[in-house]
């Protein structure tokens, strides 16, 4: 294929950026953009920097998979001050080192041990949530239930025998994450700190609280983490502090909500009551709301040489984005890509789940995958329950 223009124009710095508008909807953004170009791939200056938007299945494969050697993950001062060395920070062999390490704690008899847990936590809170009546705000409580999974499953921290000891963590967990949504300046006088500062206090004090967990504890997942052989620069202290950050939570709260907001109303009985009795329905449910409904806007990648993607030039240096909910549209692979069908993943789309890229794609996707698939089964078979 010979290399042509990517549509679109970067700009130039500062006045031609667009960030705002594309972090105020970028559903409008991409699209608009996709029927001005005819193209599902296109530039634009997002954060100041010239951005291939990529919107299409065989662009998000070829960015994460067939040339993940020549795009790299975009290096994140902020993130890494916040999280210091871990697998989304690191690149390379070490990264895949990493992941092999820490595979063990996301497969097999591990994965089973922490399904008792999982069921035991899901049908406390949705009994409670059955009983209520009152309106409920779902995503409030879709995310204290995540947060108390990930408590229990990665620091052994039960919320109903250690209740006030989650709370401080879940206290601190969302200072930690505030400081990836504001400023990265450290200010600090006698009497305010800037939101940044006080998200690496909370860091201290997370890493603290993480360090006399790993002492203390002989069950569970923690106690398993700590042999395992970590690469240098890294640790388990640093890997724990992301698997309980706010992040993991917002994120599985965001798909519970869009499954139930789906699957909400009378015409929608048939559907959940199918999906209570048949696990693979079920499966293909969860299918649908993560293709349409994915928790994240996707990831960055940096060309770090000039290279091509699906033909088009893209310079050194370029940023390349994937647009999770735009890559799962994508018409050339779904059919009616904005219908809410979970009959395709029997019929056309049968065994092409890994054209999805929620959780990412190729081999530094998500090593959470079959976790969170577990905790989502188990949820969606009590809360099926709950309203057939």
């Amino acid at each position: 294929m010979s290399q042509i223009r990517i549509p679109g124009s970067s700009g130039y710095a500062l006045m031609s950026d667009k960030s705002l508008e594309f972090y105020k909807d970028p559903m409008h953004f991409c699209n608009s953009r996709i029927h001005s170009y005819g193209s599902r791939i296109f530039q634009a200056r997002l954060l100041n920097k010239p951005t291939l938007f990529v919107c299409s299945v065989k662009g998000m494969k070829e960015l994460l998979c067939a040339r993940m050697s020549v795009f790299e993950k975009d290096p994140s001062a902020v993130m890494h001050e916040l999280y210091g060395d871990n697998l989304v920070t690191t690149e390379g062999e070490e990264a895949q080192l990493l992941r092999l390490s820490l595979m063990q704690l996301f497969r097999g008899k591990m994965l089973d041990s922490y399904a008792d847990y999982i069921n035991r936590v899901c049908a406390r809170n949705l009994k409670d949530f059955s009983l209520s009546s009152e309106p409920v705000a779902v995503y409030t409580m879709f995310k204290r239930l995540a947060t108390e999974l990930m408590l229990g499953i990665f620091l052994n921290a039960d919320a109903e025998e250690s209740a006030a000891l989650s709370k401080q963590i879940t206290q601190l967990s969302t200072q930690h994450w505030h400081g990836l949504i504001s400023a990265p300046v450290k200010v600090k006088v006698s009497v305010w700190s800037s939101a940044f500062t006080q998200a690496l206090e909370a860091k201290e004090k997370l890493l603290n609280i993480i360090n006399e967990r790993l002492q203390s504890e002989e069950d569970g997942l923690i106690s398993k983490i700590k042999n395992v052989p970590f690469p240098e620069n890294t640790n388990a202290t640093q890997h724990l502090l992301l698997f309980i950050s706010a992040l993991i939570p917002k994120a599985l709260a965001s798909l519970l909500t869009s499954f139930t907001v789906e699957l909400a109303g009378t015409d929608k009985i048939n559907i959940r009551k199918r999906a209570q009795e048949n696990e693979d329905y079920l499966s293909h449910v969860l299918l649908e709301v993560e293709r349409l409904w994915p928790s994240f806007i996707g990831g960055r990648r940096i060309a770090k040489q000039d290279t091509t993607l699906c033909g088009y030039m893209v310079p050194k240096g370029y940023l390349a984005l994937f647009v999770a909910f735009a890559v799962h549209r994508d018409p050339e692979i779904f059919d009616n890509p904005d219908e809410f069908q979970p009959e395709r993943w029997s019929g056309r789309n049968a065994g092409q789940e890994k054209l999805l890229c929620c959780f990412g794609n190729g081999s530094r996707n998500c090593i959470g995958i079959d976790l969170n698939n577990v905790i989502l089964k188990v949820f969606k078979l009590h809360e099926t329950a709950v309203r057939v």
